[in-house]
């Protein structure tokens, strides 16, 4: 695999130049100070539309000019954007068309960023246009080493209801559907009388009395993924043409964004000259600790790659858009950016270069703060700079996982539809949980689509598969046959692609798999728990008791659960005709009844979590079958420390150990650490908040099996 931005030696680092905000004068103190933080990546005119083009068809490129010049001049290269994530307001007063339209009909107005239809063929029109200024004029510029498309789709303008879209949503329909009676069949429209005779009467899912139909929303949801992919698709292919062997990518938001299929993002951001970015934002209010946020956005991103990708934004410290921002303690902007390339990330990029005077993101943390160089922030910056240069020879290595977490986007839209048996069945959330669970075990996860390929991994963990289509069942299916290992959540494989429930017995799509029959929900009332304990623990003597490849026997299982098992949300009235029954309900509206269940006369195990147990119980037994099916931690765990392994293809491994508490740690490794250069024999101590990352001694990495 050659290198991801084939104009940047080593790592990038770097971050959102936005010099139209500052006097010229500014510009040359700008370079030096990158050139003291070791900055060699800088994108440019990502909200630069207005300036760019101040009136219809008059573009204008000095100051463009001079800044690239400018930077090419301090030795720092450029990912040029196409800044066509926010019009300019002359753009939007011309075509008031141009701007979306909420479900209840109210059209938004421009002042703000992203106010696009992304149906608007006026709107795809202009950002074509402004798209093949820019790469005509700077596709052989020595600073060009990446394309920037837009900025974070969807972030804001997800979903527009105007009449552009509502026409486009039809043709979208019909390329789908091919005729009414196809659609109305998939939708079910035989309920509330709300069969359509005339493709002209279909709509969007505006505003209305109730509940919309399901099917009608969960289609709106893949249509807009598609609108929105296909004006970067359309940026992209015009890049290609004009500006061949410069890579294109836009900014994902991994951690945080359900409106859009990262899987076909993701198919169309690899391959020749496109790379995956990501942004990624703590979120002081999210249930998960920031690291693992950090390592779940870091891994979506990599999975959606196939390898490694860019970091395109994070924070240095504090947010502006959150209800409170917290800053980051000292220490903590270093470990947060090598948590990400421990992960996958060639580099650390940030938002945004010098913080802003005005405007909406004016208390937003920047690499150059309003304190000015003289404060904690730059001291990092500097520090992190020297970090990722001593960290250039892991460019290009891979992050190891043996384990992958099932996300379905088109599952999670269908579970939100309203009228669920609880809201707490929240899918995206639960699949981060499970996700969290095995990063405290030390066990670094891939995410992957159900239909993807599973082969190479030795546990697969379904946490929330509501919807399944008939390619993913017998993907999961063939997965388990070839002695997979399979973990399922509850409320999983009952509906089809159209969000239709699946004939009995339920759950359908995988009842047999998992040798199991759902009779009937039994969700918790809010904060409401009930207790797990072992379904029982035989003679030890007994031969069905002793543990096998992937199959913790049930005193094992007791073990895992732990005395003080709890679990909420959500319980079944389970049968198992065709499974082991390892745990029960202790009380609860289905005291008795299954809720672990096990499967294993069809090749690999397949276990069913009937409930939402807690956290500690979930890691437990989440740890107990991973190293059944032969997953080990990457090193033996130490409470606060995260250690993840990338590794190169000649065999070459590099450990980033990341200690996230207040005291030092000891973990068992060896190898010299390149960021201080001191060999570690055996044992490395990483400083409290601290980060050490090995190139690993030959032989010690523990890999035989």
């Amino acid at each position: 695999m050659g290198r991801l931005v084939p104009k940047v030696s080593g790592l990038s680092y770097g971050g959102d130049y936005n010099p139209e905000q500052w006097p010229e004068e500014v510009w040359p103190q700008d370079v030096a100070l990158m050139r003291e933080a070791g900055v060699n990546l800088v994108t440019v005119a990502v909200f630069g539309w207005a300036w760019l083009e101040p009136a219809p068809g008059a573009y204008t490129f000095d100051r463009l000019d001079r800044i690239m010049d400018g930077l090419h001049a301090g030795g720092i290269r450029v990912c040029l954007a196409t800044a066509t994530a926010s019009p300019p307001p002359w753009f939007s007063y011309a075509h008031p068309e141009t701007l979306p339209v909420d479900a209840d009909g109210r059209r938004l107005t421009y002042g703000s960023r992203q106010a696009i239809c992304p149906s608007s063929p006026v709107y795809r029109q202009a950002a074509l246009a402004l798209t093949e200024q820019l790469a005509r004029r700077y596709h052989d510029h020595p600073a060009l080493a990446l394309w920037h498309v837009h900025n974070e789709y969807a972030c804001h303008n997800a979903y527009c209801y105007c009449d552009t879209s509502a026409a486009a949503f039809r043709d979208w329909l019909q390329r789908r559907y091919g005729d009414l009676d196809a659609l109305n069949a998939a939708w079910g429209t035989a309920f509330w009388s709300q069969t359509y005779t005339d493709w002209a009467q279909v709509q969007p899912p505006r505003a209305t009395p109730t509940s919309k139909n399901p099917g009608q929303v969960l289609d709106f949801r893949r249509f807009s993924s598609a609108e929105h992919l296909a004006n970067f698709v359309a940026e992209r292919d015009v890049l290609h043409a004009l500006a061949p062997g410069i890579p294109v990518t836009t900014n994902l938001m991994t951690g945080s964004c359900v409106d859009l299929d990262y899987w076909a993002w993701g198919r169309e951001m690899t391959g020749p000259d496109r790379l995956v970015s990501n942004d990624h934002y703590i979120l002081a209010e999210h249930p998960l600790e920031p690291p693992a946020q950090i390592a779940f956005a870091a891994d979506l991103a990599r999975s959606l790659a196939g390898g490694p990708w860019l970091l395109m934004e994070h924070s240095t410290s504090a947010v502006n858009w959150q209800p409170r921002n917290l800053a980051k303690p000292p220490g903590q902007l270093i470990r947060d950016s090598l948590a990400h390339v421990a992960r996958g990330s060639e580099g650390a990029l940030y938002f945004q270069w010098r913080a802003s005077r005005a405007g909406s993101e004016k208390w937003h943390s920047a690499m150059v703060p309003h304190a000015g160089t003289e404060s904690k922030i730059w001291r990092e910056v500097v520090t992190l700079g020297g970090h990722l240069r001593a960290l250039a020879e892991v460019e290009g290595a891979r992050t190891e996982a043996e384990v992958a977490v099932l996300l379905d986007y088109a599952s999670v839209w269908a579970q939100e539809a309203p009228n669920q048996p609880s809201v707490d069945m929240v899918a995206f959330a639960e699949i981060q949980r499970w996700h969290a669970a095995l990063w405290r075990a030390g066990i670094t996860a891939d995410l992957a689509p159900p239909d993807g390929d599973l082969g190479r991994y030795r546990l697969v963990v379904a946490p929330a598969l509501y919807l399944m289509d008939d390619d993913a069942t017998a993907n999961l299916t063939g997965y388990v046959a070839a002695g997979g290992t399979l973990v399922v959540g509850p409320y999983s494989g009952l509906v089809d692609a159209y969000d239709r429930v699946r004939p009995a017995p339920l759950p359908g799509a995988l009842a047999d798999l998992l040798g199991i029959r759902v009779e009937e929900f039994f969700p918790l009332p809010a904060g409401g728990t009930v207790r797990l304990v072992a379904a029982g623990v035989p003679d030890p003597a007994d031969a069905t008791d002793r543990p096998g490849a992937g199959r913790p026997g049930p005193t094992e299982v007791a073990g895992l659960l732990g005395a003080d098992a709890t679990a909420a949300v959500w319980t079944e009235q389970l049968a198992a005709p065709g499974a082991e029954v390892l745990a029960r309900y202790a009380d609860g509206p289905v005291a008795g009844a299954p809720a672990l269940t096990r499967r294993t006369d069809a090749g690999g195990p397949a276990w069913y979590l009937g409930t939402r147990p807690d956290d500690a119980t979930l890691g437990r037994l989440l740890a107990g079958i991973a190293a059944a099916a032969g997953v080990r931690p990457v090193v033996p765990p130490v409470p606060g420390v995260e250690a993840v392994r990338r590794r190169h293809p000649d065999g070459r491994s590099y450990l980033f150990l990341l200690n996230h508490g207040d005291q030092p740690a000891e973990v068992a490794a060896a190898g010299t650490d390149l960021l201080t250069g001191d060999h570690h024999a055996g044992s490395a101590r990483i400083p409290a908040r601290g980060v050490v990352v090995l190139a690993e001694d030959a032989g010690t990495t523990g890999d035989g099996r």
